[in-house]
């Protein structure tokens, strides 16, 4: 039901098909993150309008609210927030970890409080897995230990290995919950953890890939507060230790450096908050960079926000009028800047793909980053 083909790869740049029983998903490609089974301020119209191919959801956030028993007595993911195409639930280890008041971790897994209603909730493996199931996605996540980047090692070998142990309960668990033919059609992927350190890296994605038969798997805990080259230094390791016949997926990670960064290392799959977060606050994606849409030299700037881009933003507003919108505080600011910079990273990643086709990605890529650094942010 899940396999991935590379149909043409260019140094560690790789142009593949992930194919799914929801269908097949052509990357390198940025899933749009719709925590609580939405795309903050986007109808799934919108994201298929803008090709989006795959979207992520969060298993804790659904948890906690509406409850994933009730995703599936409604009919599971797709249908609760009518999205057909393929999605991706995280298993909420990172949410557990940074926005939960912690209790205690052990073996057996984490206890922890509702950021919602302070209510004390115990999340393992095996429970993981069942929300996950109900919920119904089609990749789903293993339940991981997540650490801040810059750990130490002691620290980070300790939260790598739980993780791997946790992988083997969570994969029990998979198969039984799957022993029924009613059961939905998921793949599981495991996590390389390992924080900044080059040999937990390799040894947690040796050890995961000599446990054999997986769909993908996913690169996790980066983005969380290490410096971006030690990040790069990482998926370089990841790159060679992970068997390049499976998808890789950087989880968490969405800005427009990081993804053609991520891609020129051999990951094919990332997704990110960040571009409508960075909508609801009146930031704007583009080549030169990201702009301030409060800054008053746009109030009589009649240009789309990006010449070249074609999202409904750009084909039909100016920046004087999102301007506009941002200083009067209407809500349709936030959805015009959602639209574009979600967009924004998916086309990226569209053409990633064609210049890894075309054979001219690496030279592209350079002069795309160096316009993008060219203009410092501004606030």
């Amino acid at each position: 039901m899940f396999r991935f083909d590379i149909q043409s790869s260019l140094g560690r740049a790789r142009a593949g098909l992930f194919r799914t029983p929801r269908g097949a998903v052509e990357t390198p490609v940025f899933m749009p993150v719709g925590t609580l089974a939405t795309v903050k301020a986007l109808d799934p119209d919108e994201l298929r309008g803008m090709h989006a191919q795959i979207i992520l959801a969060n298993a804790y956030h659904l948890h906690l609210r509406p409850g994933d028993e009730l995703v599936q007595r409604l009919g599971g993911l797709h249908r609760f927030m009518a999205w057909n195409a393929p999605i991706l639930t995280d298993s909420g280890g990172f949410q557990v970890f940074s926005l939960a008041a912690l209790n205690r971790v052990d073996e057996d897994g984490v206890t922890f409080r509702s950021h919602i209603d302070g209510s004390a909730r115990h999340f393992t493996p095996e429970s993981v897995m069942r929300i996950e199931t109900n919920l119904g996605a089609d990749v789903i996540m293993q339940f991981d230990h997540v650490i801040p980047g810059q750990s130490a090692h002691g620290a980070a070998k300790d939260a790598s290995e739980r993780s791997i142990r946790w992988l083997a309960r969570c994969r029990e668990e998979f198969a039984l919950l799957h022993a029924s033919p009613d059961a939905p059609r998921q793949t599981l992927f495991p996590i390389v953890q390992g924080g900044i350190h080059a040999d937990l890296r390799r040894d947690a994605a040796r050890t995961i890939a000599e446990m054999g038969g997986w769909d993908g798997f996913a690169i996790g805990g980066l983005s969380v507060g290490e410096g971006k080259p030690d990040m790069y230094a990482m998926l370089e390791t990841c790159d060679e230790a992970i068997p390049a016949d499976r998808p890789r997926y950087l989880m968490g990670v969405g800005y427009p450096e990081d993804l053609l960064e991520g891609v020129a290392r051999g990951v094919d799959l990332f997704d990110c908050v960040a571009p409508t977060r960075m909508g609801r606050n009146a930031a704007a994606l583009t080549p030169d960079g990201r702009v301030n849409m409060r800054r008053a030299e746009f109030r009589e700037d009649d240009r789309p926000l990006v010449e070249e881009c074609a999202c409904t933003c750009c084909r039909r507003f100016s920046r004087a009028y999102v301007r506009h919108l941002v200083q009067a505080d209407e809500m349709l600011g936030a959805r015009l800047l959602s639209l574009h910079n979600v967009h924004f990273l998916i086309a990226l990643m569209r053409e990633a793909r064609r210049r890894i086709v075309a054979g001219d990605f690496d030279s592209w890529s350079r002069g795309w980053l160096a316009r993008y650094h060219s203009q410092p942010t501004r606030p």
